[in-house]
């Protein structure tokens, strides 16, 4: 088995690769994310994971494999992650009820044995139902949207707010699992390795 570092405090992560079969040690970056501006969204969750990735990379020893993730999502071009405070949330909501978005999540995963690391994004359409002023107020009042990339969550309480997806769910919770499979393979690993 290869051992495998996240490098997330995201819960959703953790769980969807739990549920996969892969078990990683959790490994908190404390990167500033609002030190990271000016860029494309997808091109924003890309340099955020590669950030996470590396600053905990950057203190194991064991010969782990180090993933970074972070998520972004795009409405009308603009890059969205987690709301400001519940006021931004139920703006953001107001926006985006009966629109789609594009919930982009970068993957940085690094070898450090072997010095190596592989890098990719995963973009994913996602359709939202045209809420009501009272169940955006009820949503934001759980104080979920205020903890996740675009204020919604497909997971949990906000997937009954969630039409359609086009692309990967796993992406939408916050990695994809393909793709992780994919960059695995790039570093010379296989995805059944990772499995406890």
């Amino acid at each position: 088995m290869t051992a495998l570092v996240l490098a997330s405090a995201s819960p959703a992560r953790l769980a969807t690769l739990r549920s996969a079969g892969v078990h990683p040690s959790v490994v908190v970056s404390g990167v500033d994310e609002s030190a990271v501006s000016g860029l494309a969204p997808a091109d924003l969750a890309l340099r955020l994971a590669e950030l996470k990735c590396d600053a905990v990379a950057d203190e194991v020893t064991d010969g782990s494999l180090v993933l970074g993730c972070d998520s972004v999502l795009e409405v009308d071009g603009e890059p969205l992650g987690k709301p400001d405070d519940a006021a931004d949330a139920v703006r953001r909501w107001q926006s985006m009820r009966g629109r789609s978005g594009i919930l982009h999540t970068g993957h940085c995963l690094r070898d450090v044995r072997a010095g190596t690391r592989a890098t990719a994004t995963a973009s994913t359409v996602v359709h939202f139902a045209d809420l009501t002023d009272a169940e955006i107020a009820a949503y934001v009042a759980t104080g979920e949207p205020l903890h996740v990339a675009g204020a919604f969550t497909v997971d949990g309480l906000g997937g009954a707010f969630v039409t359609g997806i086009e692309g990967d769910h796993h992406n939408v919770v916050g990695l994809s699992l393909p793709l992780l499979r994919d960059l695995l393979a790039e570093l010379g690993h296989a995805w059944t390795d990772l499995w406890a």
